[in-house]
């Protein structure tokens, strides 16, 4: 079975195409009638659903995994804890999962990555949902130490008063493009003057 294009969008670390390239595969490899079920990469598949936040496909492509490679593929089953926990919105739980295994080498970089975004992803949750957060809870949605999230959160503009174990949101300025430039509304000026005289 060829895996050339899943390897490239690996290497080139093209994460977000990883679950469609897979699933092409897959579709392709069954029209095909080819038995591809003992080869195939089922947790790079369903990392590749979870680092695009598409739960519900991670979930279904789950269930259709027989019984006998779930149990024959720990990875595989450590990748849909991740997966479950996502499901359940157990933010922390999500980190320990990431933490939890000794992810093999094709598989760690992705989980890397994955972990990176979602970090991202959780700060901008807690910047659009909170104006004051304690530096525990910042630590628990982050996955980081409580030092760890105070410096991470403070590198991005937050406050902090140490008496109340605090932390200020700052929100970031949103940059609002102008949509119609001056040349454009002076010619529209022009146009409707035109057409009244």
């Amino acid at each position: 079975m060829d895996f050339s294009v899943l390897n490239e969008a690996l290497a080139s670390k093209s994460f977000d195409k990883v679950a469609d390239i897979c699933d092409a595969l897959m579709l392709q490899v069954a029209a095909e009638g080819v038995p591809f079920r003992d080869e195939w990469p089922f947790a790079v598949h369903l990392l590749g659903h979870i680092y695009v936040d598409d739960v519900n496909s991670a979930r279904f492509l789950w269930k259709s995994i027989p019984a006998t490679i779930k149990e024959s593929q720990p990875e595989l089953v450590a990748a849909w804890k991740i997966g479950q926990k996502l499901w359940t919105r157990d933010y922390a739980g999500v980190y320990e999962a990431i933490r939890g295994f000794d992810w093999t080498q094709q598989t760690q970089v992705l989980v890397a990555a994955f972990s990176e975004l979602y970090t991202k992803r959780m700060f901008e949750l807690l910047q659009s949902a909170y104006s004051t957060i304690s530096i525990q809870d910042a630590a628990q949605f982050l996955g980081m130490s409580e030092e760890d999230a105070t410096n991470y959160v403070l590198r991005q503009g937050w406050a902090v008063d140490p008496t109340s174990r605090m932390l200020t949101v700052t929100k970031q300025a949103v940059v609002k493009g102008q949509k119609l430039d001056p040349g454009k509304l002076q010619r529209l000026t022009e146009y409707v003057f035109h057409l009244e005289h």
